[in-house]
């Protein structure tokens, strides 16, 4: 089964004390069987934010012209989750 589905995904993110909304656009990958038969979902994530939002404004010049560390962040994540079978919850 092949299924590109893609969709928004909101929540908080915290660094050095301070907490922002940020918004992930995600990429539903499909699902598939992993060698030991769990069932397992694909998913892409990516989100951009600017550091300084978070009070990072830390930086240099460099003697080449510009500077050191850019001020935009991009996350990417790629996630798998695997569907929980009756066997899995007695053991928990």
């Amino acid at each position: 089964l092949c299924i590109r589905d893609r969709f928004t995904v909101g929540g908080e993110l915290a660094i050095r004390g301070q907490t922002h909304e940020v918004e992930l656009e995600v990429t539903f990958n499909g699902v598939g069987r992993d060698p030991s038969g769990a069932e397992r979902a694909g998913f892409h994530a990516r989100t951009e934010f600017d550091r300084r939002d978070w009070g990072l404004t830390w930086n240099q010049a460099l003697e080449t012209g510009g500077i050191l560390v850019g001020n935009t962040v991009r996350v990417d994540a790629e996630v798998q989750a695997v569907k929980e079978t009756g066997a899995t919850q007695a053991a928990a």
